[in-house]
């Protein structure tokens, strides 16, 4: 993961395009700058000592371009034509905006290239979205990270180029800054201090991982959780770190190191257990038709974020969860597909009105009527439009 640090050399050149995610923030689904969210699943819990941010993160922003609507995988030496394509804010992105428009407040500190295309991740996100970019900054003569994206079979192969961006000259002050809560990606090999750092000023930590493309799969590589709350592997990643066979038991092994172990099954749920209480809880997935699974795993995380620092219970924390991961997958991209309290609320007053999902699934997801708005939007709704941006009439 890269960690830039420094505070932005600059305010986005005015008359820019707003993007995509512009036009959805208008619609409501904005975070703390700008307009207000739809709801605040803090509000209840909210006291003038708490700090301004709800969630700190940090990675590496891409500007994702992704082909949807292939037959099949394309064949070398041929050409292939895809019904659909979009263009969005990648990479860490991807959970900043669905943490945003979950209503939280969220910082994310990263380097943007000083091209069209990080001007535009720029714009998307700060204006956009209403993520705070005050420790991000802008490298001058660096080029954005791209990834092409070709969903297909309900899978996806992507394509990535980039180079690590230099370090800053000098460090941003406090970074990371005092949040509720900070999201960390573990590196095989590669500690990450500020995870420490934002353990002892009292930040909830949760960890992601990536796949170890060394092969080691060494527990050893885990060692930050020991400043974690909670960390969320998928299946395959959990057990090769466990050395067992089976995603529930790769939970209770985690528990040795991280108090509270979640672990992502893919079309089975989600299975996760707390160390401290012994507590269990497994919620199977919702049946969706995939269009797009980029960044389904980081809008799940959001999704367990958010309900973690909203006090909810665990089985609860992962249906919601899972229900926003779910939504993710029927649209383009990671941030661009990402939910907000409209499209969740739609989708459940839509689920009452025809049988789509099973009464099991009605029971499991009835603790939203004691927290959702009344759906303002039909579903399903009309997204923004995935392109790079417009250019505003002069």
């Amino acid at each position: 993961m890269t960690a830039p640090s420094s505070t932005h050399t600059g305010a986005p050149r005015a008359g820019f395009p707003q993007g995509p995610q512009a036009q959805h923030g208008q619609q409501g689904q904005q975070g703390h700058t700008g307009t207000a969210p739809v709801l605040d699943p803090l509000a209840a819990l909210r006291t003038d000592a708490d700090p301004p941010t709800d969630v700190y993160l940090t990675g590496t922003v891409f500007l994702d371009i992704i082909f949807t609507g292939l037959d099949s995988a394309p064949v070398r030496g041929t050409e292939s034509w895809a019904r659909g394509m979009g263009s969005s804010p990648g990479g860490v992105a991807n959970m900043a905006t669905a943490l945003a428009r979950l209503g939280l407040r969220t910082s994310l500190a990263a380097a943007f290239g000083d091209d069209m295309y990080g001007e535009y991740c720029w714009e998307s996100l700060s204006r956009g979205e209403g993520i705070d970019l005050s420790l991000s900054r802008t490298v001058p003569g660096w080029h954005s990270p791209v990834t092409v994206s070709m969903a297909y079979e309900g899978e996806r192969t992507m394509i990535s180029h980039g180079h690590e961006a230099p370090p800053p000259e000098e460090p941003a002050p406090e970074c990371p800054p005092p949040a509720r809560a900070c999201v960390g990606l573990l590196t095989p090999g590669r500690p990450e201090e500020w995870i420490a750092t934002a353990a002892r000023q009292g930040s909830r930590v949760f960890a992601d991982v990536g796949w170890d493309e060394t092969g080691r799969w060494d527990p050893a590589d885990l060692a930050d959780l020991e400043h974690c709350e909670a960390f969320l592997p998928n299946a395959e990643e959990a057990m090769r770190y466990t050395r067992t066979d089976c995603p529930r038991a790769a939970a209770r092994a985690l528990t040795d190191k991280v108090p509270l172990a979640v672990v992502t099954m893919g079309e089975r749920g989600a299975y996760a257990v707390d160390g401290r209480t012994g507590e269990s809880a497994e919620v199977p997935a919702i049946v969706v038709e995939a269009l797009d699974p980029t960044g389904a795993g980081d809008v799940f995380v959001a999704g367990f974020v958010t309900g973690t620092l909203a006090e909810w219970p665990l089985a609860d924390r992962l249906a919601f969860a899972g229900l926003t991961a779910a939504l993710s997958v029927q649209e383009f991209g990671g941030s661009l597909s990402a939910p907000g309290w409209v499209e969740i609320a739609a989708w459940w007053q839509h689920v009452r009105s025809f049988d789509d999902q099973s009464p099991a699934t009605l029971r499991r997801y009835s603790f939203l009527d004691a927290i959702l708005p009344e759906a303002i939007s039909p579903w399903p709704l009309r997204r923004a439009l995935p392109t790079l941006g417009f250019r505003r009439p002069s």
